[in-house]
């Protein structure tokens, strides 16, 4: 039989596949589109995961991180891994039991340099700090609420209460600032007696930094784990 001949059918066959593809009644079979998603996806996947892991080397190689220490002077620290706060605690004298939460950064002041434009402005971060102070045997506790400055200790509110949650209906007491400037006085004494001083501030705001940093390169290790997981 002459070639052409041979040939015609297959021309025919191929014409019409091509008109049903281009028509859209010929679809592609469902393990191809299957192949091509997967494809799609294991791409993706990749791609994330090499960014994840040059932000884990960026975060590491710009600033290593330190190893958490156990204890500040006589506090001993509570590192709460994977959470976003810290437990401080330590005995004064023999009938009291100090206890200070503090949270990791959760807020930042601008702060203008001296003869700098607004471009210039530094950021002056805030840690609060919740100081519960237990005497003897009694279920009645002193707090004070505070702010941990880069370089201080500020005092919002002191209240005292029982071990329980506050009441909706409970009186916490007056703001800090509308006591007597003497009481005020006497009240940060109080805490600088008992190790809640500026030093304790610096200390904080150097192992949150950190705590920050560890926090993070967890949180992207553990995303890495999940892509990774077949």
């Amino acid at each position: 039989m002459a070639p052409h001949l041979i040939l015609r059918p297959l021309r025919g066959t191929a014409q019409r596949l091509l008109q049903q593809l281009s028509s859209g009644r010929l679809a592609i079979s469902t393990p191809t589109r299957n192949y091509i998603s997967e494809m799609r996806k294991d791409a993706f996947d990749g791609n994330m995961l090499r960014l994840l892991r040059n932000e884990v080397e960026y975060e590491i190689d710009r600033s290593p991180i330190s190893k958490s220490v156990p204890e500040f002077e006589s506090f001993m620290i509570d590192k709460r891994a994977g959470e976003q706060w810290i437990r401080l605690n330590k005995k004064f004298g023999e009938k009291e039991e100090i206890k200070v939460d503090v949270t990791m950064f959760d807020r930042s002041v601008p702060v203008k340099k001296k003869g700098g434009s607004s471009k210039e402005d530094e950021v002056y971060l805030h840690l609060t700090m919740i100081v519960d102070i237990v005497k003897g045997e009694g279920n009645d506790m002193l707090e004070f609420v505070c702010t941990a400055w880069p370089d201080s200790i500020e005092i919002h509110k002191v209240i005292m209460r029982g071990h329980g949650p506050i009441a909706a209906q409970h009186y916490t007491g007056p703001r800090f600032k509308e006591l007597d400037d003497k009481l005020q006085d006497e009240l940060y004494d109080f805490l600088e007696t008992r190790g809640i001083d500026d030093d304790l501030a610096v200390f904080l705001h150097e192992y949150m930094r950190n705590k920050d940093k560890i926090e993070y390169v967890r949180w992207i290790a553990k995303t890495i784990s999940i892509l990774e997981r077949k």
